[in-house]
């Protein structure tokens, strides 16, 4: 399964729910996006032994978030519905813009650079088969 990571200030946090005596979870508001038109509100969820990681955090702390996507089908009175969960694994304070240094992905770092220079008019050469 795929991992995935989101910068956001913390919105809102919620307590723990005791779902059964072997399941628990806890939801959480993380807003992204905040410079824009329209903000983010994204729900992200903690379980299990997890669910502790949040006590030390406050509305509007910064904090980076590294989740997976899960999804499940529920077959109900009104037929079959999809359902997904932001699965939250790990919750770090995060480092504010100002001196965040962006690092390059995977992507951006395999690919070749692009070059400045301009080739004289002289020196192209039209090989084209049309």
């Amino acid at each position: 399964m795929a991992s995935f990571e989101v910068n956001g200030t913390l919105k809102a946090k919620y307590e723990t729910q005791v779902i059964s005596d072997k399941f628990q979870k806890r939801e959480f508001v993380v807003v992204t996006d905040t410079e824009t038109q329209y903000p983010q509100f994204i729900t992200f969820q903690l379980t299990q032994d997890r669910c502790s990681q949040l006590d030390n955090y406050q509305d509007g702390d910064v904090m980076k978030i590294s989740f997976n996507l899960r999804g499940r089908e529920w077959n109900g009175p009104q037929g079959i519905k999809y359902f997904n969960t932001l699965e939250a694994w790990r919750i770090e304070k995060a480092q504010t813009q100002s001196t965040a240094t962006p690092q390059p992905t995977a992507s951006e770092a395999q690919q070749p650079s692009i070059s400045n220079d301009v080739i004289p008019s002289n020196e192209i050469v039209d090989d084209l088969p049309f």
